[in-house]
Order: structure tokens, then C-alpha cells, then sequence
């Protein structure tokens, strides 16, 4: 399968929406509240802590953030 980049890699990355829907779309529907801030939580730490650490750290600093936001988003609308 040939992926064809259409969008940036920071908000909506083509790879995490293949088949119609973006991965984190089903998670947030199939994971309990408390599980999903959990992930949101988690990949900010993962991108904070490998920033620097690959060949485009300001890709991971804005991918930490847009995690951090919806993280913030999540539990503002609970």
C-alpha cells in the first residue's frame, strides 16, 4: 500500500488515518476516560523525552504539545 502525503505530520499524519479513520478517534471511543488521558499522557512523555534525540526535534516537540492539548482539551470537556 502506497501512502500519498497530503497533510502535515505534526496534526493529522496520513499513516494514522488509513481505512477512514484516525487511530486516535478509535481509541478515544473505546477506551474509558481515565484510559484515554492515560495514553494522552503517555505519548507526552514520549515525544518530550526523544526530543533532540532524532533528526527533527522540533517535529517531536509540536507532536508533545498537540498531545498536551488534547490532553488539556479531554479533561476541560469532563
Amino acid at each position: 500500500m502506497r501512502i500519498i502525503k497530503t497533510t502535515d505530520d505534526v496534526n493529522h499524519p496520513d499513516h494514522y488515518k488509513v481505512g477512514g479513520l484516525e487511530t486516535i478517534e478509535i481509541l478515544e471511543k473505546k477506551l474509558t476516560n481515565e484510559e484515554f488521558k492515560g495514553f494522552l499522557k503517555g505519548n507526552v512523555i514520549k515525544y518530550i523525552t526523544r526530543g533532540g534525540h532524532k533528526e527533527d526535534a522540533l517535529k517531536d516537540f509540536k507532536k508533545c504539545k498537540w498531545y498536551l492539548d488534547r490532553l488539556v482539551s479531554t479533561i476541560e470537556t469532563v
